[in-house]
């Protein structure tokens, strides 16, 4: 918790307003349609939500503005607060940039694993960056290190699921059925995300619900996550090894992963996320993060779902940040050999399921 005292009304107002002003100078995320005849013929549309497109390259930065203004109106974050999160990365980069606007320190906790690229970003915002040896130590080292700082834990995961306004308020998932509406299928048989803090599943789960949608929501699950098996036997004391694709799985069960708002779980070997990544970068003409490779396998196996049960219908997913960040590690056939080993045989899995 903050150790600060209450923000004065008048700093506490002007810190909402540049909030505010920043998001009205951004347009919305682009949705991109995919091309791909094969399963176009049959009535099956795929869709990628471009997130890599915000002011900090992620899908996470619609996260950070939720996670600030939430810590601001609850008040407990002022004029001089020290702003620490537990991250692997992307949120971290979010984060120090909402820091920066708001003039406060910032201090990312995050495994020592985590990209150079994301390390520098976090940087060149004015963050600060403290590393830890493993995934599962981030938490307890952020909340000792708001504590000794007088500041505040951010503690995305913890309420990610709750500073986001799910019934709609521009959240993403009001911008998705917008965006849908002129489609052939507007309303998607399927959404696909990753779960890191499981908020965004949360917030289109809910926005699902509240709007009368038929549409499903599936978590696509890298190797090492412990959501999967969390979903099977609601047992929140689980804990797993962790992911190794950056940005999503985690560890242990994080409370605002909401199960009973996922119908679906796939669980993704790290090998397929990197295929998918490869593939897909190669469709885009663009390159991708293996975040999204992990969602394209969802899809994948979604559509091909479809396709055997004769059933049309889009499904929809997130392209979560650009592959720029990954040239040196998940794009790099070198580190990928001696991290994953090697993923010929996922790669030519996938372009097999592109073709039918």
């Amino acid at each position: 918790m903050n150790a600060s005292p209450s923000p004065s009304a008048g700093w506490l107002a002007g810190a909402i307003r540049r909030i505010e002003a920043d998001y009205h100078r951004s347009a919305d995320t682009h949705l991109i349609p995919l091309p791909l005849p094969g399963f176009a013929a049959l009535g099956i549309d795929l869709y990628l939500k471009d997130e890599s497109t915000h002011p900090t390259g992620s899908l996470k930065h619609r996260l950070a503005r939720s996670l600030f203004l939430y810590a601001l109106c609850n008040g407990w974050v002022g004029a001089s607060t020290t702003i620490v999160e537990a991250s692997s990365g992307s949120t971290a980069v979010s984060e120090a940039y909402f820091a920066r606007l708001l003039g406060l320190p910032f201090i990312a906790v995050m495994p020592r694993s985590t990209s150079p690229e994301k390390i520098a970003q976090i940087d060149f915002y004015g963050g600060r960056c403290h590393f830890v040896d493993h995934a599962a130590q981030v938490y307890d080292e952020a909340r000792a290190l708001a504590q000794r700082a007088g500041g505040h834990y951010m503690d995305q995961f913890t309420y990610a699921e709750r500073a986001t306004d799910w019934r709609g308020n521009n959240n993403i998932a009001e911008s998705m059925f917008q965006q849908m509406a002129h489609e052939r299928h507007p309303v998607p048989a399927w959404i696909v995300v990753g779960a890191g803090t499981g908020g965004t599943s949360a917030t289109i789960g809910r926005y699902v619900r509240y709007r009368c949608h038929d549409t499903r929501i599936c978590v696509a699950d890298p190797e090492g996550s412990v959501f999967t098996a969390y979903h099977r036997s609601g047992d929140a004391t689980l804990t797993a090894t962790g992911s190794r694709i950056e940005g999503i799985g985690r560890p242990r069960v994080e409370p605002s992963f909401i199960p009973s708002l996922v119908n679906r779980m796939i669980e993704v070997p790290n090998v397929e996320s990197v295929a998918a990544m490869r593939v897909l970068s190669r469709l885009l003409g663009r390159k991708v993060g293996p975040s999204t490779g992990t969602n394209f396998i969802g899809m994948l196996a979604l559509a091909g779902e479809m396709r055997t049960a004769g059933r049309r219908g889009s499904i929809l997913s997130l392209l979560c940040d650009a592959g720029e960040r990954y040239l040196p590690s998940y794009h790099d056939l070198g580190w990928v050999a001696r991290n994953f080993g090697d993923c010929g045989a996922a790669e030519e899995r996938v372009q097999a399921a592109l073709a039918g």
